[in-house]
């Protein structure tokens, strides 16, 4: 073995210094290096343990600030989604509250360049009681209507609806429906969208909702409510959107023989206020009152009620008449189905020379329409009318309520079944029980009604 030679010099406790000659072995070289190198070890473990946690801790400490990076981003980008939600939310509430909202929002249709062109109507087979309006079980084209939307400038846009055929006219020439000019956010001009926008033209009458779904590809049913309430007239009128709240309000002629000429400067105003607190509910407010309208020259209002215009009832040296108007709506949806209802009050009036002929009217409706399977649905309609003087309520009848023959009370319970091909087709079937009293004592009860339509939009 070789030997080894090592001159140490060791402190030994009492602080004396020993030279030491000696030939030690490999044990004693052992125990004096390997806790030398344990030690090193030890050291240099506890500095990359140092340098680890330290590391860890920056890392630590830029993971927390790009997270709260992140953080704020999401808070600006949710601020800016909700205020863009609020917007749509906004505009959504404007157009669904618009006065034609069933005609100028229709999405099929052709476009012709800058000109788009739509329809929609409806072909059936209706069968009534021996004293209702289709005793002879016919077939008929129920509606078929066009419409032209076009831009004019900027945010003006034009609308028309041409009607070639509706259940209220007894023939195939042509009508004018709705025509106007639409001036779409003029509150633009501070700088606020949807707040203002203003018609110009002949609009439906905006009292009420139901004149929003009475077309046949709206109308869960084939009939309507038993008041029946809408009509087109000439004027301007402005609607818009605050928030939660929309409104709409018109100034129109308010007479109703030709649609174009008024022979009374008393115009006709409608106005109506809705509240939508969420996606589930909406209410609104309206009132009207017709104008004066010459009993001579103009005959009739511009509005109907009971399957017809307000009319005179007085004697012939009768001049002028009105109808002043308020109703409450109200609807609560779900996913697959909706209950809707109204409710209102009408007070007639003329100046009749010979009699007091004015007259209070109530009425109201229910409506339900729930979802089945397969593309199925269910709806049911009840609807009442009341005047205790009596007035002419055509509902199902033949038109023969109008000579004094006046009604006091009439219902109407409606009850159907459909099928939804599409948006664009549906078909229906309908029940309807129709009851109530005449001012002579005399019962209605032979006007039932059974209908079975198609109706489509393109």
């Amino acid at each position: 073995m070789e030997h080894f030679s090592f001159n140490l010099t060791q402190t030994n406790y009492d602080g004396v210094a020993m030279r030491m000659n000696s030939k030690p072995s490999l044990a004693v070289i052992g125990s004096k290096f390997v806790p030398s190198v344990v030690a090193a070890f030890f050291f240099a473990g506890i500095s990359i343990a140092f340098a680890d946690d330290t590391n860890l801790e920056q890392q630590v400490r830029e993971l927390r600030e790009q997270n709260a990076l992140l953080q704020q981003q999401l808070q600006k980008q949710n601020e800016s989604l909700d205020a863009l939600s609020k917007k749509v939310e906004r505009l959504e509430s404007a157009k669904e509250n618009s006065p034609a909202e069933n005609s100028s929002q229709n999405e099929n249709g052709l476009n012709l360049g800058n000109v788009h062109l739509s329809g929609e109507g409806g072909v059936a087979f209706f069968n009534t009681g021996r004293e209702g309006f289709a005793p002879n079980s016919e077939f008929r084209v129920d509606e078929a209507r066009l419409y032209v939307e076009a831009p004019i400038w900027k945010e003006v846009y034009f609308f028309g609806e041409a009607d070639l055929a509706t259940r209220e006219n007894d023939d195939l020439n042509l009508h004018l429906g709705e025509l106007y000019l639409d001036f779409q956010d003029v509150s633009q001009l501070w700088g606020k969208d949807g707040q203002l926008n203003f018609r110009a033209g002949r609009m439906n009458i905006p009292f009420g909702e139901e004149y929003q779904t009475r077309n046949a590809i709206d109308n869960p049913l084939i009939s309507r409510s038993l008041p029946d309430i809408w009509g087109f007239d000439p004027g301007v009128e402005a609607y818009g959107a605050f928030g939660k709240w929309n409104y709409v309000v018109a100034v129109q002629n308010g007479s109703g023989k030709n649609g174009v000429q008024d022979f009374n400067g008393d115009k006709s105003v409608a106005a109506r206020i809705g509240f939508d607190p969420n996606r589930n509910w909406h209410f609104s407010l309206s009132g009207m009152r017709t104008g004066d309208v010459n009993a001579k020259r103009d005959f009739i209002s511009a509005v109907w009620f009971g399957t017809d215009f307000f009319q005179s009832l007085g004697s012939t040296n009768t001049t002028k008449f009105h109808a002043n108007l308020v109703e409450g709506d109200v609807t609560a949806r779900w996913k697959s189905g909706h209950v809707s209802g109204f409710g209102g009050y009408a007070r007639y009036g003329d100046n009749d020379p010979a009699a007091n002929n004015g007259r209070d009217i109530f009425y109201y409706s229910v409506e339900g329409v729930q979802d089945l399977p397969k593309k199925f649905y269910a709806a049911a309609r009840f609807s009442e009318v009341f005047a205790a003087k009596g007035i002419p309520i055509m509902g199902y009848g033949d038109g023969g309520y109008f000579s004094g023959n006046w009604t006091t009370e009439l219902w109407r319970l409606s009850l159907g079944i459909g099928y939804r091909f599409s948006d664009s087709l549906i078909i229906k079937s309908e029940y309807s029980l129709e009851r109530g009293d005449e001012l002579s004592g005399d019962k209605r009860d032979r006007e039932d009604f059974f209908g079975t339509e198609a109706a489509f939009k393109f």
